[in-house]
């Protein structure tokens, strides 16, 4: 890391420690003193780096810990009672955001429980030592390298011993499960150092001969790990207590584990009922056809786009701007691009998919329109909506400790089926539907085990064969990565990741009910989503107070 972003680092550290003082008076009012406990909370989070970098050792998170008990009681002498419920639905997202953190230090403590913690590449499947910034660098780069990325390289290749040895005195508490993960994904991380070591072999060996040993550390570290499994842990769930905790506090749900495993159970029940009655209706229909090469997928996906953003357009079912452009997606202006751009490519012929063996990659092939549509209206557009709306900087904030999911997932989720039955597939071929509910039942498929595996009834081993077991049509295995990734997202997120899904996609058909009740003849499909969407990127419940002013759900809050 260079000295700028250390001494940046340092500085925001010393920020937060003037700003934990008490400057704050006991029963402050203003929604001011609000932001900057948020502000501080967001300092808090970043680790103070030692030796270039992230320290988690236990003096660090101890000290942290008590820095975040000090915002805590910051918090509690905030009097919004006298807020607008705008600013008090702000006031209890800092409130979630700070139990999350507490839940992270004194529950998950994933750097002493998740050797998946320390992976360069652990994406959004749960918590991570903060190093994926610090290794961009590594990721884009041309030969010959600058003299400044030279520098870089040889920073990024020598803290890494570093990592691995602060991994192993901080990890005394793993599980077996946890592990697996970790000991899974080195090998796509050691290989990634070997690729890199052979683009630099000709122009930088003495770079290349680092990357190598980067490589050979990780799989030092994969053995340590396979060495250490035989005294951890079996289990690595919330346990049903803490996961109903979580739902309660930090998604601020009214439902624990055993109220989010009856609607995930009676959901699944749902959706087999409805995917057999369109398999009965469509039994004397021709097979879909199926996207085998790039050229005709990319084509399915272009033409989908387009389709569903001139059908939501025309519909009435919520507004479309005129700065939506399915482009930003797609990444083609046109067809033509596209043809151009693919078929010069030598791949373009090839069955690229084959390999790709996921539940939905085989819908996708098939019927594109309901999962593209999660990712760009329900996803990609989401996010571009959020940008332009002239939210509070507590709400603009992206949200951590996968705070979101519910109403990211449960959006996207229930839109898939809501525009199903708003007649988004009518033009398209009637098996489409069918892709529709097995997408839906993939859905299922991770959230069954999601919720065992943290009520801890299963392992991982157990839960992968679920997932299979509970997907028609054959279409999951245990093996494939897509099962691998979706599992690792779930059991190392403290309330799940797909069990969240379900729920969220619950809690939103119950807040469209509720509000069509609550305005009767005066209640529109757009008028609800666009006010829906107005609120930000925050949890449900917290939507449901300020559009419907119900206060029965948060009343357990206020005390």
């Amino acid at each position: 890391m260079d000295l700028s972003k250390i001494i940046l680092k340092l500085g925001f550290a010393i920020l937060f420690f003037y700003s934990c003082s008490e400057k704050i008076p006991v029963a402050s009012n203003k929604y001011s003193d609000l932001v900057i406990i948020f502000e501080d909370l967001r300092d808090l989070q970043e680790p103070i780096l030692k030796n270039g970098i992230p320290d988690y050792s236990k003096n660090a998170m101890d000290t942290q810990y008590s820095q975040l008990k000090k915002l805590k009681s910051r918090l509690s002498r905030i009097d919004s009672s006298g807020w607008s419920v705008s600013d008090r639905v702000d006031y209890h997202l800092v409130k979630a955001e700070l139990d999350a953190f507490e839940f992270h230090h004194t529950k998950l403590k994933p750097w002493s429980r998740d050797p998946g913690f320390y992976s360069f590449r652990s994406g959004d499947a749960g918590a991570s030592m903060n190093v994926r910034d610090m290794m961009q660098p590594l990721y884009d780069f041309s030969i010959p390298l600058s003299n400044e990325q030279i520098k870089q390289f040889k920073v990024l290749f020598n803290i890494v011993p570093d990592i691995f040895n602060q991994a192993k005195l901080n990890l005394t508490n793993s599980s077996y499960d946890l592990a697996e993960f970790a000991i899974r994904n080195s090998k796509r991380e050691a290989e990634m150092f070997s690729r890199i070591a052979e683009d630099l072999e000709h122009e930088h060996p003495q770079l290349s001969n680092s990357a190598q040993l980067v490589s050979k550390e990780i799989l030092d570290f994969r053995d340590w790990i396979i060495q250490s499994r035989h005294s951890m842990k079996k289990f690595a769930g919330s346990g049903k207590a803490d996961y109903s905790w979580w739902m309660h506090n930090v998604q601020l749900s009214p439902w624990g584990w055993e109220e989010s495993n009856d609607i995930i159970q009676r959901e699944y029940d749902r959706i087999i009922t409805f995917l057999k009655f369109e398999e009965n209706r469509n039994k004397n229909l021709p097979l879909l056809d199926v996207a085998m090469n790039r050229i005709d997928y990319e084509t399915s996906l272009f033409n989908a786009l387009n389709h569903v953003v001139n059908f939501l357009r025309d519909s009435e079912i919520m507004t479309i701007d005129d700065w939506v452009n399915p482009s930003d997606y797609s990444g083609y202006k046109n067809l033509k691009e596209l043809q151009e751009i693919l078929g010069s490519e030598k791949h373009s012929n090839d069955e690229f998919l084959s390999k790709n063996t996921s539940i939905d990659t085989k819908v996708r092939q098939r019927e594109i329109l309901p999962g593209e549509s999660h990712e760009y209206i329900g996803h990609m557009l989401d996010e571009q909506r959020q940008d332009r709306l002239p939210l509070s900087p507590i709400r603009k904030a992206e949200r951590r400790f996968n705070m979101g999911s519910m109403r990211l997932e449960g959006w996207a989720v229930a839109l898939e089926e809501l525009l199903m039955q708003g007649g988004v597939l009518d033009e398209r071929p009637q098996k489409g539907r069918e892709m529709e509910y097995l997408m839906n039942a993939s859905h299922m498929s991770l959230a069954i085990p999601d919720m065992k595996m943290h009520a801890n009834e299963i392992n991982l081993e157990d839960a992968r064969k679920l997932c299979a077991e509970i997907m028609p049509r054959g279409w999951s295995r245990p093996e494939e990565n897509m099962v691998w990734f979706e599992m690792q997202s779930n059991l190392r997120n403290p309330g799940g990741f797909h069990s969240n899904v379900v729920t969220g996609k619950a809690y939103f058909i119950k807040l469209f009910r509720e509000r069509a009740t609550q305005l009767g003849d005066q209640f529109t499909i757009k008028g609800f989503i666009d006010d829906f969407l107005s609120y930000g990127i925050i949890p449900m419940p917290l939507i449901r107070w300020e559009m419907t002013g119900y206060v029965d759900e948060m009343e357990v809050h206020w005390n």
